[in-house]
């Protein structure tokens, strides 16, 4: 039984949660109802009131903030007018950055450039679906009839099944090993090592799990691999899997991305029906299933530790670490959990080999990654790229600085990110280079500032979103996010200057203290912005 499932099947058949309705389902499964309040009071999914028929949820988010939205929502209501039965409410980034400025109405991702014409398309059934054509990619093996793929999807799970030896699964971790492939989802934690741990960690059952719960400002990389390449999504957990010895995958996907739980369900549907999944894979005794566990919401949730405090029924509160997944994860057993991202990557590698992912770099460097672009850019999109490309021929590949004005700033990996000049945009794109620039590759996300742009706004911005996102456990990141923004908004409304001893302070606190990642990075955008743009921070 699962406490949130049940949560989300009652609110689709009554709309939202209403105390009735708890005490009810409380009674129904026997459970205390203080279960039940603690995930509906934490998770923003879960409604208490009833829902307005039409709901536009408006990004106020970095690469929104860039395109004029803070003021969006109430332009929205005014070009709505009065006694329009809308409900027009501002959200967190809504992980489609190239439509920016970004709405979904009921749902349905549009942009919204011309609030009058979002109001126009609601009085005529809503906006269309956004059109976004398949693409080749380099990373896919199946793409290329000549290549190792050729023979059909799965095929480098059929190779490993097929070698029926335990020496075979050493060898394909000890090829992720060699070809450097590290975890795209923020950390870099090296993906061959990671799978080597649990596959050695003692103690059953094992579980595979894949974060596709991105939610950081600028981020939409994920989203776009499952809508156009499930299959190496799904193949990539297949071999892990196998390598560690697990019988159960779950994808643990942002509620938000409808296009991307289509493509997945589809792909899994016909694995099932032609082997690829269940039991006894192939003949080889290799059972093996993946569900779709939609995220009830909120950007912590992407911590691999309070994902799992949610897959377990409670909040997504991140837990002490160590013991880390890998050792104790899911339900206390040892979890394999990877990005989207990563274990595309893995399936890739498993078939083309650990030369040819590093062949793919450029200047030294080695593989492929793709970017997130957007911002001030011509052309906002996911970008496939050597690693080793430089950030400013990222940017060009995008198309350029929007308007053809300068660039002033950029942020190479998402909001978490620290801001850096464009001085240093011929960085080169990978983990070392940009952490010696004083940045990082995070999650992939470039965010593209234009000339012009008062840099101590977008501080603000971003740090806001970590002070909404934070999940609270933590006094000093729940506590210092605020106090930040505080001063940040007197700052920036003129009524005094910033106190940056209090800041630094705040940064060390925060930092040493937080038991996950938000907390570590919530000031780095402002702390950033006056190492680079001191003459925009008024401090005292």
């Amino acid at each position: 039984m699962s406490l949130i499932h049940e949560l989300e099947k009652l609110q689709a058949e009554r709309g939202y949660l209403s105390k009735d309705s708890l005490r009810e389902l409380s009674h129904g499964l026997r459970v205390p109802l203080y279960r039940l309040q603690e995930l509906v009071s934490f998770y923003p999914r879960f409604l208490t009131e009833p829902p307005a028929s039409i709901t536009v949820c408006v990004c106020r988010d970095m690469s929104c903030h860039l395109h004029g939205a803070d003021d969006l929502a109430d332009r929205i209501r005014s070009a709505l007018g009065e006694g329009a039965e809308v409900s027009v409410e501002e959200a967190s980034c809504l992980g489609c950055c190239e439509l920016a400025p970004a709405v979904r109405v009921n749902g349905v991702p549009a942009r919204a450039h011309d609030p009058s014409a979002i109001a126009d398309a609601i009085g005529a059934d809503g906006p269309g679906a956004v059109a976004r054509g398949l693409r080749s990619w380099v990373c896919d093996p199946y793409a290329r009839p000549e290549g190792p793929g050729a023979a059909g999807e799965y095929e480098g799970l059929r190779q490993l099944i097929a070698q029926d030896d335990p020496g075979a699964v050493e060898a394909l971790i000890s090829t992720l090993k060699e070809s450097g492939l590290k975890g795209m989802g923020g950390a870099g934690f090296p993906t061959g090592l990671k799978w080597e741990i649990v596959r050695e960690e003692p103690g059953a059952p094992k579980y595979v799990v894949c974060n596709a719960d991105e939610s950081e400002p600028g981020t939409f990389v994920d989203r776009v691999i499952m809508e156009q390449m499930p299959h190496l999504v799904i193949e990539g957990m297949m071999l892990g899997a196998y390598a560690v010895g697990a019988r159960r995958g779950i994808i643990y996907l942002r509620h938000e991305y409808e296009a991307a739980r289509a493509a997945l369900e589809q792909t899994l549907a016909d694995a099932q029906e032609v082997g690829w999944l269940g039991k006894d894979i192939l003949g080889s005794g290799f059972d093996f299933d993946i569900e779709i566990f939609l995220s009830p919401g909120g950007y912590i949730l992407g911590e691999e530790t309070a994902l799992l405090e949610a897959l377990e029924d409670r909040r997504g509160e991140p837990r002490n670490k160590p013991p880390f997944p890998g050792q104790r994860g899911l339900w206390g057993k040892p979890t394999l959990i990877n990005n989207v991202e990563t274990f595309a990557y893995a399936t890739a590698i498993a078939l083309e080999g650990a030369e040819w992912w590093k062949s793919q770099g450029v200047n030294g460097h080695a593989g492929l990654k793709l970017m997130a672009v957007s911002g001030h850019v011509e052309k906002p999109g996911v970008y496939e790229i050597s690693m080793g490309t430089t950030v400013a021929e990222l940017i060009e590949l995008a198309g350029g600085v929007s308007g053809g004005k300068a660039l002033k700033a950029f942020a190479p990996g998402g909001a978490s990110s620290n801001f850096l000049p464009a001085g240093r945009a011929h960085t080169p794109i990978d983990f070392d280079s940009l952490a010696e620039a004083g940045s990082m590759l995070g999650s992939g996300a470039l965010v593209v500032v234009a000339e012009g742009t008062p840099m101590l706004p977008l501080a603000a911005n971003v740090i806001r979103f970590f002070r909404n996102e934070s999940c609270g456990k933590c006094v000093p990141c729940r506590d210092g996010t605020q106090k930040s923004v505080q001063m940040l908004e007197r700052a920036i409304g003129g009524a005094e200057p910033i106190d940056w001893s209090a800041i630094e302070k705040l940064n060390f606190l925060l930092s040493e203290t937080s038991i996950c990642g938000l907390g570590y990075v919530a000031l780095n955008p402002l702390i950033s912005v006056h190492e680079h743009w001191t003459e925009e921070v008024p401090t005292a």
